[in-house]
């Protein structure tokens, strides 16, 4: 996604760590377990759940002590990991091959278990070159049938330590398989956050969403997966090296022309911590890879914080592809960020409309928000 050029003033990263920046980046996770059980209720590499079962600890009590080792080592599908808790500074892959696979965080909240790296789109690549957008995530999932509990994906890289970088797209995860699921999940980071993807033009990813936390400034939930994303937090943070609004965008769909549906919020609330109005709902992002995208978001049932402009919140992220000609939807929104003032600004699903906006006709007969 487009990169702003300013930066902030100098915040050390121990600094920024530690601040109230949405507490969520503050990465140190609670102790791990320090009795004879690292991985709770969910067994030990002496009583697995199943053969196709491995345990990570950082400590060596698992398996591995890397989740990439983890991955690596689970050939083929239907594995799960169980990941003690701790932080895990590392880059994970998962490739298409390791197709339902499942990452569940033992410890009782998402914070106790993290992974994060800190690359950024300019980020010089041993070898040459750049990381890039999607080269900067410290997740990629490739593979279809993915679910993820209680793990917070994170990318700390920061503008204020890499004023010279103007590639600052920092990726925590990017997704692009089929039935990828994440249940009570995090995702911090600032630019292009969570990356909810495909794996081609043709290709159109159900992903789903639940009870999930994700934080950023730029265009920092984006993609052109079909997302269901219900229950969940989205905080926008402020910005310090920016003297006036916006500081930055909550959604940057690249939905294909030919996908009927993009993203769904749902149930949902969006906070912040910038002044009112500083952010705006969202922006279309129509890449030079695929001109004839025609990016689709509706956003239903779901409370606006004061930091949204309600009057205008949307924009463009270029002028050659207004918001307007996009697909952009509201319905029963509540709070400060949802009051129509310009309705022309504020395009909105009538009753039957909103009918064919829901979990159900999004996901189709995938199921993931039913407990087997």
């Amino acid at each position: 996604m487009p990169s702003h050029d300013r930066v902030r003033p100098p915040l050390s990263r121990r600094g920024f760590l530690t601040a109230g920046t949405a507490a969520a980046l503050a990465l140190a996770p609670g102790p791990a377990w320090a009795g004879p059980r690292p991985f709770g209720r969910y067994g030990s590499p002496t009583a697995r759940l199943t053969p196709k079962t491995l345990y990570v600890h950082p400590a060596g009590r698992g398996d591995f002590t890397s989740v990439q080792a983890a991955v690596t080592a689970a050939s083929g599908g239907g594995w799960t990991l169980v990941v003690a808790p701790g932080t895990y500074r590392e880059t994970v892959a998962v490739d298409a091959t390791r197709t339902d696979m499942t990452w569940i965080g033992a410890g009782d909240e998402p914070r106790a278990v993290v992974i994060v790296y800190d690359n950024a789109a300019g980020t010089p690549r041993p070898g040459g070159g750049t990381y890039g957008t999607t080269g900067s995530a410290t997740t990629l999932v490739q593979a279809d049938g993915f679910t993820a509990h209680r793990i917070t994906f994170a990318n700390d890289w920061l503008r204020a330590d890499h004023p010279g970088v103007s590639g600052t797209q920092a990726v925590a995860i990017k997704v692009q398989g089929d039935r990828s699921a994440f249940h009570h999940c995090r995702f911090l980071g600032h630019q292009d956050t969570l990356y909810a993807d495909s794996m081609a033009l043709g290709v159109f990813a159900r992903q789903y969403f639940a009870h999930c936390y994700a934080e950023g400034d730029v265009d920092f939930v984006f993609g052109r997966g079909t997302a269901v994303f219900e229950h969940c937090h989205f905080r926008t943070l402020t910005r310090t090296d920016l003297s006036s609004a916006p500081y930055g965008f909550v959604f940057a769909p690249s939905t294909a022309g030919a996908n009927p549906r993009g993203y769904l919020v749902t149930r949902s609330r969006v906070t912040g911590e910038a002044p009112d109005g500083y952010y705006k709902l969202a922006r279309p992002w129509v890449p030079s890879s695929d001109p004839t995208a025609h990016p689709s978001l509706t956003v239903r049932d779901t409370h606006l914080g004061p930091g949204i402009d309600a009057v205008a919140p949307y924009a463009n992220m270029s002028d050659s592809f207004p918001w307007q000609a996009q697909r952009f939807a509201e319905y029963r929104n509540t709070g400060p960020g949802a009051v129509v003032t310009v309705p022309e600004n504020r395009p909105r699903l009538s009753a039957a409309e909103a009918e064919s906006h829901t979990r159900v006709a999004y996901l189709g007969d995938w199921r993931p928000y039913e407990r087997p």
